[in-house]
């Protein structure tokens, strides 16, 4: 098992079980997990399949508890699977964690469709904390528009004084971010990539400059380095080899990887990639 680390982010190159045991219990602010599915991805070279459905769900459960116990008794969680997967999720975590919401990250899809039956456009997420009375949730930091009252200035008479409704407010759990296609500038060679603003959002909302970011699926890296934007540091966790080189690349950990240059595919020629490169507010 081997780490990278540099500026206050961390890369360890591992199996995420075996990985989380060695993290301190008690001391990460927020986890992000977005695990295989076991719907059969092509992760490079390695099959997202398990025997069994029991088979996947108790591997779950064994990274889901180690994850509990990596968390500060003021943390959160939010927790990703496939539809059919995530019913036995909740009913495993809510016996450990408090569920606040349950989220569908919704989004469309010009890939073939079910015909048969009514294809998924979304996935499910999970938010969950230690403590319900005692949790960070930045609400100010992730205003969206309220498009009912206020962008028709509609009046809301329930109030002493009569007064135009707010503008902005909280989001709903019903999130509309685009998936993350070919030749986007932010895509990476990865079957199913995270959007930064999915996570811009989680890791603005749950978490404070500073704090420790885990995310033990690392994949591309998308946790990692909207972390680094948001001037907070992180934990990333990945066994495959292609993806490590992109979190090495993504956070500028490291310009080379046995003596390789990493540089990233884009749009038919290559180009390295800093952080600067990519802001927030193109996603």
């Amino acid at each position: 098992m081997e780490q990278f680390e540099k500026d206050g982010h961390k890369i360890i190159f591992g199996d995420a079980i075996e990985a989380l045991k060695k993290i301190p219990n008690g001391t990460i602010d927020l986890i992000f997990i977005d695990p295989p599915y076991n719907i059969g991805k092509n992760f490079s070279g390695l099959k997202d399949k398990w025997v069994s459905d029991n088979d996947y769900l108790n591997w779950c459960y064994t990274w889901i508890d180690l994850c509990i116990d990596k968390l500060k008794s003021n943390g959160s969680m939010y927790i990703m699977t496939a539809t059919q997967f995530m019913p036995f999720f909740d009913i495993y975590i809510r016996e450990k964690l408090f569920i606040l919401s349950r989220i569908v990250w919704s989004y469309d899809s010009s890939g073939v469709q079910a015909k048969k039956y009514y294809g998924s456009l979304y996935e499910p997420i999970l938010f969950c904390v230690k403590d319900k009375n005692n949790y960070t949730f930045n609400a100010s930091d992730i205003l969206v528009e309220a498009k009912t009252g206020a962008k028709r200035k509609l009046i809301d008479y329930r109030k002493p004084v009569p007064s135009i409704y707010n503008s902005q407010k909280v989001p709903g759990n019903v999130w509309n971010f685009s998936r993350v296609r070919y030749r986007m500038e932010e895509y990476e060679e990865h079957p199913s990539q995270k959007p930064v603003a999915l996570l811009e959002r989680i890791i603005k909302a749950s978490s404070n400059i500073g704090d420790i970011i885990l995310d033990p699926f690392a994949g591309t890296f998308t946790t990692g380095y909207v972390a680094k934007m948001l001037n907070r540091k992180s934990i990333g966790i990945e066994i495959q080899e292609n993806y490590l080189k992109i979190g090495l690349r993504r956070l500028n950990i490291s310009e080379t990887y046995k003596n390789e240059y990493l540089y990233k595919e884009c749009k038919n020629y290559k180009h390295k990639q800093s952080n600067d490169q990519l802001s927030l507010l193109e996603a």
